[in-house]
C-alpha cells in the first residue's frame, strides 16, 4: 500500500503531574551524582591503566554526542556531507580530532584493522576461549549478545564487564557492545525488567513524543548495563500482509507514519548516548521470504523504493542516523547478481551517494540462511567491504567467524581490498567509537524498579 493510510500522529504531553515532576527532578540529581562518579572513575582507569581511546587516540572523551542536525530534502539530493578521511572540518579542534584518528589508523597493524569491520556473537553466557581468541589474535570490532547469552542482571553485567575486561587487558579499542533490543518480540533483557510494547501496539497510538520516550528508556536501560550500540529501530514499512519475519516489529503501513515514529526513536536512543543502528535497509517490509531462512527477493524499480520503502531511512539520515544496517535482500532491477548487504550499487550509489549517508554501514547477521544457503560467506563479506559496506555481523559459530575474518585478512593482503577502502572503514568505525566515547571502564547492572516505573507509566499511556 503506497498512500498515506496512516498520518505522523498528534502529540500529547507524556508526562503530568506533580509526581512525574519530582520524578524527573529525582533523575536529574541522580543523574548529577552518576556524573561525578563517573569522572572519578575515569580518573582513577586513566591512573591505573585502564585502557580507553583517551589513550589510543589522545582525544577528549567522556562528552554525550553533539546535538544532530537536520538537513532534509527529496531521496536524490545532496546534502550535507559527513566528514571524509583526510578532509578539513573548519576548527582547529576538529582538525586535530580527524587528525587523531588519522594518527591511530597509521599505527594500527593490518590484522588491528581487519578486526574493527567485524562485530561477533558468543557462546555461553561468559567468554570463552574462542571469545578470548577474538579478541586477542583477531581485535574485533565488538560483539552482539542474544538471549542464549543472558541468565539474568547480575550475569549480563559480569558477561559485558568480562568482555571489557579482556580488551582492556591487551590495549586494544573500546568495544561496540551491542543487541537487537525493539522491545516486543524482540527482546533480549534479563526477564526481571519488564519488555516494552511492540512497535505495532506503539504505532497505533501515532505519537511521537511517546516514541522519543521509549527510546530515551531504552537507551538508559541498554546504558545501565555497559550496552553502546541498539539494532533499533526498525523502519521496514509493513505493506505486505504476507511478510513472515517484520509485522508487528513496524511502526505500521504507511512511510510516514513509519519515518516519524521511528526517528523520534533513534533519537531517543541517542539521547542517552547509545549508538542506534537503523534497519532494515532498502526495506523488509515488503518480502514473502524471511531471510533468516532463504533469500528474499523484492522487484521494486528505484522510483517506487525512492516514494515508499526509501522514505524512512532518508528522514533518519537527514537527521542524524549514525548507523545503518543493510539487509539481505535481491533487488533485480538495482542488482541482478547480489544482495544489498554486500552490493555496491545499493551500499554505494544508493546509500551514500545517492542518499548521502556518511556514517557506519553493517550489514545483517551473515550466518542467515540468505547467505549460508545461497552464497560463500567469505568472499560475500569480502564483497561487503568492497561495496562501501564497514561492518559485517558474524552472530553465530565461531568457524563462521574465522572464515570471515582469515577471507578479509586475506584480501586486504593481496589488495583485493584496496588500503584506501579498508582505512576508510576503520575510520568510520573509530569516528563512531570516538563521538560516543566509548571505554572498556565497568558498568552496571540496571536497576529494575526504576526502568519497570517508567515502562509501566508508557503502557498506560498505550491503552
Amino acid at each position: 500500500m503506497q498512500g498515506k493510510a496512516e498520518d505522523e500522529g498528534n502529540t500529547v504531553p507524556l508526562v503530568t503531574g506533580g509526581a512525574m515532576r519530582r520524578d524527573r527532578e529525582r533523575k536529574r540529581r541522580r543523574a548529577g551524582v552518576v556524573s561525578g562518579l563517573l569522572g572519578l572513575l575515569i580518573t582513577a582507569a586513566v591512573i591505573l591503566g585502564a585502557y580507553t581511546l583517551l589513550q589510543y587516540m589522545g582525544a577528549q572523551w567522556g562528552q554525550k554526542p553533539p546535538a544532530q542536525t537536520s538537513h532534509t530534502g527529496a531521496i536524490g539530493s545532496v546534502g550535507q556531507a559527513g566528514p571524509q578521511p583526510g578532509s578539513q572540518s573548519g576548527t582547529d579542534s576538529q582538525n586535530n580530532g580527524l587528525d587523531k584518528i588519522q594518527s591511530a589508523i597509521a599505527g594500527m597493524s593490518l590484522e588491528e584493522k581487519v578486526g574493527q569491520l567485524v562485530i561477533a556473537g558468543i557462546d555461553g553466557y561468559s567468554p570463552d576461549e574462542n571469545t578470548k581468541q577474538l579478541i586477542e589474535e583477531y581485535s574485533v570490532g565488538g560483539f552482539i549478545l542474544f538471549k542464549k547469552n543472558i541468565q539474568s542482571s547480575e550475569q549480563l553485567s559480569a558477561l559485558l564487564n568480562s568482555l571489557k575486561e579482556a580488551n582492556a587487558g591487551q590495549e586494544k579499542i573500546p568495544l561496540f557492545l551491542s543487541v537487537d533490543e525493539e522491545g516486543g518480540r524482540v527482546s533480549r533483557l534479563p526477564q526481571e525488567f519488564i519488555k516494552f510494547p511492540s512497535n505495532k501496539i506503539i504505532g497505533d497510538k501515532k505519537d511521537k513524543a511517546i516514541c522519543y520516550r521509549i527510546g530515551s528508556i531504552l537507551g538508559e536501560e541498554l546504558g545501565a548495563f555497559g550496552f553502546n550500540m541498539d539494532f533499533a529501530p526498525v523502519l521496514d514499512i509493513n505493506s505486505n500482509p504476507k511478510n513472515p519475519v517484520i509485522g508487528d516489529r513496524s511502526f505500521g503501513t504507511a512511510p510516514e507514519l513509519v519515518s516519524g515514529l521511528g526517528l523520534e526513536t533513534m533519537r531517543g536512543i541517542q539521547s542517552e548516548n547509545v549508538i542506534s543502528v537503523v534497519k532494515h535497509f532498502p526495506g523488509h517490509g515488503d518480502t514473502s521470504v524471511d531471510s533468516h531462512v532463504g533469500l528474499p527477493k523484492v522487484n521494486h524499480t528505484l522510483e517506487r523504493l525512492q516514494s515508499f520503502e526509501l522514505l524512512p531511512f532518508k528522514n533518519a539520515i537527514d537527521n542524524g542516523a549514525d548507523a545503518v544496517m543493510v539487509a539481505h535482500i535481491l533487488l533485480p532491477r538495482l542488482d541482478a547478481g547480489s544482495p544489498a548487504s554486500f552490493s555496491k550499487a545499493i551500499i554505494t550509489d544508493l546509500l551514500r551517494n545517492t542518499m548521502n549517508f556518511q556514517g557506519v554501514v553493517i550489514t545483517d547477521d551473515f550466518t542467515m540462511g540468505a547467505v549460508t544457503e545461497n552464497f560463500n560467506m567469505g568472499e560475500s563479506a569480502v564483497k561487503s567491504i568492497k561495496a562501501g559496506g564497514d561492518i559485517v555481523l558474524v552472530c553465530h559459530g565461531f568457524e563462521n567467524q574465522e572464515t570471515v575474518l582469515k577471507a578479509l585478512l586475506e584480501a586486504a593482503r593481496d589488495g583485493r581490498i584496496s588500503d584506501g577502502r579498508l582505512d576508510e572503514s576503520v575510520y568510520r568505525v573509530l569516528k563512531l567509537k570516538e563521538k560516543y566515547a566509548l571505554t572498556d571502564l565497568p558498568s552496571g547492572p540496571a536497576e529494575p524498579e526504576h526502568i519497570n516505573r517508567e515502562i509501566k507509566e508508557l503502557q498506560a499511556l498505550l491503552r
